[in-house]
């Protein structure tokens, strides 16, 4: 009998993986095993997930349900997809996280050139002001444009803004709340885009038009149709979570733009919200309670809170944390930097899991790290079966998601466009995902997951470009 593998794009070049990922669970201590159980989705609570999901979208997309519906399901007002016609210098701000970009690309038909640079905002910027913030954002801005020598041209600029948005038109978005750290007074209720153009103008030295908004999911979307036109999905795994998709214009409610001829509009479902109404709490554990109580925003993103970088090395080390306390693992000791809040990173779960069975070598640097040179072979076997159970447990309610939506979406070859640091570093992610979606979506539609390459910046790129082309066109007829 053959290999069964699935293909991830990556780079154009399809790569064979294995479907089914190794797993620590039949070496495991039989302790451990049982105190993990929790963590373990099967497709009978899945499907139970999937059925809420599905409701909870309906409501989003529905005027009369859509204020209290909890997956928000915003309307992005970007209605077309690039055609290889886009020709011009954008420029993109990507802004979704501790540090932010800046990008110049220029398109021609399908050949595109990009510079970029990446800036910083300090903790005290992102607990500051909104005032200071957009300051911070537009004196950046200028530096790189100066820099690039384009100061002196009018150029359009895609603004990925990858936080709650109630977008009101293409460059329109009011903040509904902060996520990812950020807690900056005076932007919840209003125009980002109006915030940012209002900075720039108080400079006075450079000439930047924001001609669009999104998400960083609208611009994986949009950067993997430039390359495949079968996207319909896009998703974010990183330092938060969340997708969009496209949906037929008659469907989604709250759409109150003119039709530019497609019929369908990209939705923003804001999914990190998904169980704030406590729907997903038969699935949650105290690890996730643990979480969401010590976060910024307690009671807020708790789906995203289950999936995502930001909190996937914290879950993991409160377990640990717990079963050291118990005895299971270290014999009883632990050290001070495993007790400590934030200190087991996610990207130590990616290098855990990155070795082979059996193979502790990254663990063990890990451990020595972390003040645990007293860790046995057993406790490596330990620790990397918790590491798995979290990541499966957020690789699956990906997966749940995402065959909701390719069941709504009803096509029978969709393309699923993919970003974010957790599965693009995370070594089984990819198969994970492609394993249980296989076994959650209507088995007659055929899809595939593709590495979206630099979706939050040549995607913001590409919506400008798109919004560029369709006015330059409407302004000819």
């Amino acid at each position: 009998m053959g290999c069964l593998c699935s293909k991830l794009c990556l780079k154009n070049k399809v790569v064979e993986v294995p479907d089914h990922p190794p797993s620590s669970e039949d070496i495991a201590s039989s302790d451990i095993r049982d105190k993990c159980r929790e963590l373990v989705l099967d497709n009978d609570k899945l499907r139970k997930i999937m059925e809420i999901f599905l409701d909870n979208v309906h409501r989003g997309l529905k005027r009369e349900t859509h204020a209290d519906s909890i997956v928000k399901c915003f309307p992005t007002y970007v209605q077309d997809l690039p055609n290889g016609t886009e020709t011009g210098k954008f420029l993109a701000l990507d802004l979704g996280g501790t540090n932010f970009r800046v990008l110049l690309i220029e398109l021609s038909g399908e050949h595109f050139e990009m510079k970029s640079k990446i800036f910083a905002i300090p903790q005290h910027i992102m607990l500051g002001s909104g005032e200071q913030l957009f300051d911070h954002i537009a004196e950046c801005l200028a530096i790189f444009v100066k820099e690039e020598q384009v100061a002196d041209q009018r150029l359009p600029l895609g603004f990925t803004f990858s936080f709650p948005l109630a977008q009101k038109g293409l460059t329109k978005g009011i903040l509904e709340r902060w996520t990812k750290g950020f807690n900056c007074s005076n932007v919840v209720g209003n125009d980002v885009v109006q915030m940012l153009n209002e900075a720039i103008d108080r400079r006075g030295d450079v000439q930047i038009q924001v001609c669009a908004i999104l998400n960083d999911t609208t611009g994986t979307v949009m950067s993997c149709a430039w390359k495949n036109h079968n996207t319909r999905i896009g998703l974010i795994v990183g330092t938060g979570s969340n997708a969009c998709y496209v949906e037929r214009q008659e469907n989604a409610e709250m759409w109150d733009d003119v039709d530019m001829g497609s019929g369908k509009v990209s939705i923003n479902l804001e999914w990190g919200a998904f169980g704030d109404d406590g729907a997903l709490d038969f699935i949650r554990c105290e690890y996730d309670e643990d979480v969401d109580k010590n976060s910024i925003n307690p009671g807020k993103q708790k789906h995203e809170k289950m999936i995502s970088g930001m909190y996937m090395g914290e879950l993991v080390r409160l377990a640990l944390e717990r079963f050291t306390k118990e005895g299971l693992l270290f014999g009883g000791k632990g050290s001070d930097m495993l007790f400590e809040r934030g200190r087991f990173y996610t990207k130590y779960v990616s290098e855990i899991e990155s070795d082979p069975p059996g193979v502790f070598n990254n663990l063990r640097e890990i451990c020595e790290e972390l003040g645990l040179k007293h860790a046995s072979e057993q406790d490596y076997i330990n620790i990397r079966y918790i590491c798995e159970c979290i990541s499966r447990r957020s690789a699956h309610l990906v997966s749940a998601g995402l065959a909701t939506l390719l069941n709504k979406i009803g096509e029978k070859k969709v393309t699923i466009g993919i970003d974010g640091s957790v599965y693009r570093f995370h070594p089984h992610f990819h198969n994970l995902m492609m394993e249980k979606i296989k076994e959650l979506c209507d088995p007659s539609i055929e899809f595939d997951l593709m590495l979206s390459e630099d979706g939050s910046g040549r995607g913001a790129a590409l919506v400008a470009a798109v919004a560029a082309r369709l006015y330059n066109q409407n302004s000819r007829t």
